[in-house]
C-alpha cells in the first residue's frame, strides 16, 4: 500500500476501465504514486504490474474504502462511467470521507450535475470534450484547439500571410481581432513567448488566446 506520509501526493483511481486505467498508467509514467481500485479481478490482474498498487474492491462500499485508507489521499479520480449509480455512490463516499480533491468522469451533462451535487470538485466528459475539440479542428484551419474556460480558447494556427516579415507590435492583432498572440514557434524550434518586436515569418506557428469565436475568426484569416 502507498506509504501514509506520501498519500497526500498520491492519487487513487477508482474504476480502471478504458478511461481510468489509461489515466492511472499515465500518472505512473509521470512518477505519481497511484492506487488503482476496481471490482473486476481480471482488470486488477492486468494492471498489477503497471500501477504502484492495485486492489480488487467494491468502491461503493464505505467500509472497503475506509480500510484502504482512501481518506488519507489528497486526490481521487472516479473513472466509472457506464454504471452511473456506482459512479454517484463512489463520489458521494469520497466526499463523506473528506477527500480534498475529487475528479469524476461523467457520460452525460445530467450525470455530471449530479456528481457535482454529491461532492465532485471537477467533472470531466472525455467523449464530449474530445468530440467538441475535433469538431473545431475539422471545421476550421486551426492546428490545435483547447477551450480553457467557457467561451475562452487557446488555439494553435499558422501565421497569416499578411503578417509575414512584420513585427508583432505593428500588426494590431489585439485591436482588430480581440485576441492575444502569446507564443510563437519558428521552424525547427520550440515555442517561445512573443514580444512586440517578435518578427513573424512564413512557416511560423502561433499560439493565440481569446474568446472562442474571436480566436476562431483569427484562425480563418490565415
Amino acid at each position: 500500500m502507498v506509504d501514509k506520509k506520501s498519500r497526500g501526493d498520491a492519487v487513487v483511481v477508482l474504476g480502471l476501465g478504458r478511461f481510468g486505467g489509461s489515466l492511472a498508467v499515465e500518472l505512473v509514467g509521470r512518477d505519481v504514486e497511484v492506487l488503482g481500485v476496481d471490482s473486476d479481478s481480471r482488470t486488477v490482474q492486468q494492471l498489477s504490474g503497471q500501477l504502484t498498487h492495485v486492489v480488487c474492491a467494491d468502491s461503493t462500499d464505505p467500509d472497503a474504502l475506509t480500510q484502504l485508507g482512501i481518506a488519507e489521499f489528497g486526490r481521487a479520480v472516479v473513472g466509472i462511467g457506464t454504471d452511473i449509480e456506482a459512479s454517484i455512490l463512489t463520489t458521494s463516499i469520497l466526499s463523506d470521507l473528506g477527500v480534498p480533491d475529487i475528479w469524476a468522469k461523467a457520460i452525460t451533462l445530467q450525470h455530471g450535475r449530479i456528481l457535482e451535487r454529491v461532492g465532485a470538485h471537477h467533472v470531466v466528459q472525455p467523449e464530449h470534450d474530445m468530440g467538441e475539440r475535433v469538431a473545431h479542428l475539422v471545421t476550421g484551419r486551426m492546428l490545435d484547439y483547447v477551450e480553457v474556460d467557457e467561451g475562452y480558447a487557446l488555439i494553435k494556427t499558422k501565421a497569416p500571410r499578411w503578417a509575414e516579415s512584420k513585427p508583432l507590435g505593428e500588426l494590431g492583432i489585439r485591436k482588430k481581432y480581440g485576441v492575444t498572440v502569446v507564443g510563437i514557434k519558428k521552424p525547427g524550434s520550440g515555442f517561445t513567448y512573443c514580444t512586440s518586436d517578435t518578427l513573424i515569418q512564413g512557416g511560423d506557428i502561433l499560439l493565440v488566446a481569446g474568446e472562442t469565436d474571436k480566436a476562431e475568426r483569427f484562425a480563418e484569416e490565415t
